[in-house]
């Protein structure tokens, strides 16, 4: 199973400096994007931070030729919880740093599978046969009202807790695992992850299309971009997309 990929990451316009971060290992093995969170340069020290620890935990623990799923999950909690310890560290050391945060969405390639895991809300969707599907779920507070039946999904888009989150790297319900998924891909298969800068600048159909729409990685991931800033995205704008050969 071969893979290709591209990545852009804009600070777009109603930012200052970059919070996000995005990672594509040159062999291949992993992809990330991470969505910092915090006052003044406390949400880049975060998000560069879990770019860091959790790659670096993924290479030291497992074998990516082949390993057992069991263990590919484990590996993935492991990494996850390190850099949530070393986040949450720092952020009691340096008052500069005091309550940073950032969320973190995953692609795992273990042999002839993918894992996939998302910690807040940079979700990761997969386009197969046309078809789009989030493979993530959010740890926002409007999320958590949409599952308990209290409100609608129309509701929970313009929710004022839409992004407001309970779960991420830097808190204490971030070191409880990333619950990663499994994934058997396919030829044709398409993923994408992304800061909430994309997903909330662009609805899911228009999302799907583009996915679809061009022959290369680099080329969609940049018109993913240029139409989440076009859609009023008041966000970072950050999405690394990954095709399957």
């Amino acid at each position: 199973m071969s893979v290709r990929w591209g990545s852009v990451s804009i600070t777009g316009n109603y930012r200052e400096n970059n919070e996000d971060r995005c990672l594509a290992d040159p062999a291949g093995r992993f992809f990330l994007v991470a969505d910092g969170m915090g006052g003044q340069s406390a949400g880049e020290k975060a998000s560069e931070l879990a770019s860091e620890l959790v790659p670096l935990k993924l290479v030291q623990l497992l074998n990516f030729e082949n390993d057992e799923p069991g263990r590919v999950s484990e590996c993935i909690d492991r990494g996850v919880n390190h850099a949530n310890d070393e986040i949450m560290a720092l952020s009691e050391l340096h008052s500069e740093y005091h309550n940073m945060g950032t969320t973190l969405a995953l692609l795992v390639c273990v042999g002839a599978r993918f894992y996939v895991a998302g910690i807040g809300d940079s979700p990761v969707y997969l386009l197969r046969d046309g078809a789009l599907q989030k493979l993530t779920r959010d740890h926002s507070l409007s999320e958590a009202l949409l599952e308990a039946g209290t409100i609608t999904r129309e509701e929970a888009a313009r929710h004022r807790y839409r992004n407001v989150l309970y779960r991420y790297l830097g808190s204490k319900e971030g070191g409880t695992g990333a619950n990663a998924r499994q994934v058997d891909p396919r030829s044709g298969d398409r993923f994408v992850l992304c800061s909430d800068g994309v997903s909330d600048g662009i609805e899911e159909p228009v999302l799907a299309e583009i996915l679809g729409r061009h022959a290369e990685p680099q080329q969609t991931a940049q018109a993913l971009v240029e139409a989440a800033q076009a859609g009023g995205s008041k966000d970072n704008i950050t999405c690394v997309v990954v095709f399957v050969d």
